[in-house]
């Protein structure tokens, strides 16, 4: 998230509520929005554990 609260944190990783907000009061515009919309789109269908095969492995 290059701005906010959650500066520095991955899109994958920003809370739900966060982006239920965004859902509120509108995304930005441009590609930001447009991931920002996709993954609350994913956050409120239960789809983020899909995400997980693209984390790197902790090490």
């Amino acid at each position: 998230m290059p701005f906010g609260k959650h500066k520095g944190t991955l899109i994958a990783d920003l809370p739900g509520n966060y982006l239920n907000w965004f859902a509120r009061e509108g995304f930005p515009q441009g590609e930001i929005g447009r991931l920002l919309a996709l993954m609350q789109e994913m956050d409120h269908n239960g789809l983020r554990p899909m995400l997980n095969p693209l984390r790197k492995p902790k090490a």
